[in-house]
C-alpha cells in the first residue's frame, strides 16, 4: 500500500501560500482527490439512477400505476437500508484496514449489484439488488472524504472536498442524460462499467500519511462503541447527522416524487421524475461549488450551512404551499431547490474534521449514510400523514420538522475551518 511520499498535511512550508491558484490546482490534482471525485461520481450516478428510472423500471416489470408510489418507497427504503448498514461496515473497515480498503471493496460491490439491476426480470430480485448496491455505494463517499481531508493542507481542503462533493453531483445529472439515452437496463449497465473501469485508476492510489503514522501504533482504531461510551462525543456525532435531514428531505420525497407533486399541485403537464432530478442536481452543482468557496472565502463551515439551509426551507415552502401551474417553473423550483442543498459538501467536510484520525473514517462514512437512511422514518412519517392531511400538507409537515431538529443541531455544533486534524480520540 503506497503512501503519499509528499504527505504535507501539518507542514506549515506546504501552507506558506495557501490562496496561490497554482499552488491550489496543483494539491487538486493529485491522484486521490481525481479519484476520491470519480468514485463519488460513479457512486451518484447509481444511487439516484433508481430515482430516474423508477417509473419506467417498475412498469416493465408489471407494477401497476396506482402501485408505483408505494413500490417506489419499498425499494428506495431497501436501498437506504443498505446505505446504513453499508455505512458502519465500511466506516470501520476504513478506520482499521485504511481508506484504500474501502474505495477498492464499495465500489466493486455496487458496480457488480448495477450490472446485475439490469438483468432483473421481477420485483423481488430488483428489491434485493437495490438492498446490496445501497450496502456497496455506503463506503464511497465517507472515505474519498476522509482521504482527501487527510491527504491536502488543512487551509486548503475544502477546496478539495468540494470537488469530491461537485462530481458526485455531476454523476446524478449524468443518470438523467443516459436514462435519457438509452433503456433503464441499459443504463445499469454503463454505470456498473464505469465503476470496475474505475478500479483500474485505484491502483495508482497513496494511502493517507496520517492514517500511516497510527496504523502500527496501540490506539483503538474504528471501533463504533466508542460514538456511544461518552456523551459529549455521541452528542457530537448525533447533531453531525441531523443537520444533514433537510436535504434528503428535499431529494427523497420532493424530488424523487415529484409526479406525484405535480399531479397534486394541478401542474398542467405530467411531471417527468428524471427531468426532475437533473435539474436539482445540476442546481446542486452550484450549490456545492457556492458554499465550498464562500466557506473558504468567510473562513466557517457553519454561517454558509445556515445560510444554505434557510434558502432551502424557504424553496421547499415555494415548492408545497405557493403552487405554480407551468411546468418550466416548477423545473426552475426544483434546480433552486437543489442549489440549496449545496451545503452537502460542508456536511460531509464538517463530519470529517469533527473526530480524530482512528474515528474519522468511520464517522465520515456513517453520517452521509444515516442522511440518506433518514428517508426511510421521513418517508414513514409522510406516508401517515399523507391520509389525514394530503400530500401536500403531509411533506409540509415533514420538511418543517427536518429544519427545525437540522437548525438547532447546527446551533450546538463546534466550527471547525481551521481545526488541525492530525489528532486520535480517546477511549
Amino acid at each position: 500500500m503506497k503512501q503519499n511520499p509528499n504527505d504535507i498535511q501539518d507542514t506549515d512550508q506546504a501552507l506558506a501560500d495557501p490562496t496561490d491558484f497554482k499552488y491550489i490546482i496543483k494539491q487538486l490534482v493529485q491522484i486521490p482527490v481525481l479519484v476520491a471525485a470519480l468514485g463519488y461520481l460513479v457512486d451518484m450516478y447509481d444511487l439516484f439512477l433508481f430515482s430516474v428510472v423508477r417509473v419506467p423500471s417498475l412498469l416493465s416489470l408489471g407494477t401497476s400505476q396506482e402501485a408505483l408510489l408505494d413500490d417506489g418507497i419499498i425499494l428506495l427504503n431497501l436501498q437506504m437500508a443498505g446505505l446504513l448498514i453499508g455505512g458502519i461496515f465500511w466506516g470501520i473497515l476504513g478506520d482499521k484496514k485504511g481508506r484504500l480498503s474501502v474505495l477498492f471493496g464499495s465500489i466493486l460491490i455496487y458496480s457488480l449489484a448495477n450490472i446485475a439491476n439490469g438483468f432483473v426480470t421481477s420485483f423481488e430480485q430488483y428489491a434485493v439488488l437495490r438492498f446490496i448496491a445501497g450496502v456497496g455505494l455506503a463506503g464511497e463517499l465517507g472515505a474519498g472524504i476522509t482521504l482527501v481531508a487527510e491527504v491536502l493542507p488543512r487551509k486548503i481542503r475544502g477546496y478539495g472536498t468540494t470537488l469530491v462533493a461537485t462530481m458526485g453531483v455531476l454523476g446524478a445529472v449524468l443518470a438523467y442524460f443516459m436514462a435519457d439515452l438509452f433503456d433503464w437496463r441499459t443504463s445499469y449497465f454503463i454505470g456498473g462499467g464505469l465503476g470496475l473501469l474505475l478500479l483500474v485508476l485505484r491502483m495508482k492510489v497513496f494511502e493517507s500519511g496520517i492514517f500511516v503514522k497510527i496504523k502500527d501504533k496501540n490506539i483503538e482504531r474504528g471501533n463504533v462503541l466508542m460514538l456511544f461510551n461518552n456523551k459529549k462525543r455521541f452528542l457530537k456525532y448525533l447533531k453531525c447527522i441531523l443537520i444533514g435531514l433537510p436535504i434528503w428531505f428535499v431529494v427523497g420525497i420532493l424530488i424523487t416524487f415529484s409526479p406525484e407533486f405535480g399531479k397534486a399541485l394541478g401542474i398542467t403537464e405530467p411531471v417527468n421524475a428524471g427531468k426532475a432530478v437533473m435539474f436539482a442536481f445540476s442546481g446542486q452543482v452550484l450549490g456545492d461549488l457556492a458554499s465550498g468557496f464562500l466557506s473558504q472565502y468567510f473562513q466557517s463551515r457553519k454561517k454558509i450551512i445556515l445560510t444554505f439551509m434557510l434558502i432551502s426551507s424557504l424553496m421547499a415552502a415555494v415548492y408545497l404551499l405557493f403552487p405554480t401551474k407551468d411546468i418550466v417553473v416548477f423545473y426552475a423550483i426544483c434546480a433552486l431547490l437543489g442549489f440549496a442543498n449545496g451545503y452537502w459538501t460542508l456536511f460531509v467536510t464538517v463530519a470529517a474534521e469533527m473526530f480524530g484520525t482512528n474515528l474519522r473514517a468511520t464517522v465520515a462514512t456513517s453520517v452521509p449514510n444515516f442522511v440518506r437512511g433518514s428517508v426511510i422514518p421521513l418517508t414513514a412519517l409522510f406516508i401517515q400523514f399523507k391520509g389525514s392531511w394530503g400530500i401536500i400538507y403531509a411533506a409540509a409537515a415533514v420538511g418543517l420538522l427536518s429544519f427545525v431538529i437540522a437548525v438547532i443541531a447546527l446551533r450546538y455544533l463546534d466550527e471547525t475551518f481551521h481545526k488541525d486534524l492530525n489528532y486520535v480520540e480517546e477511549d
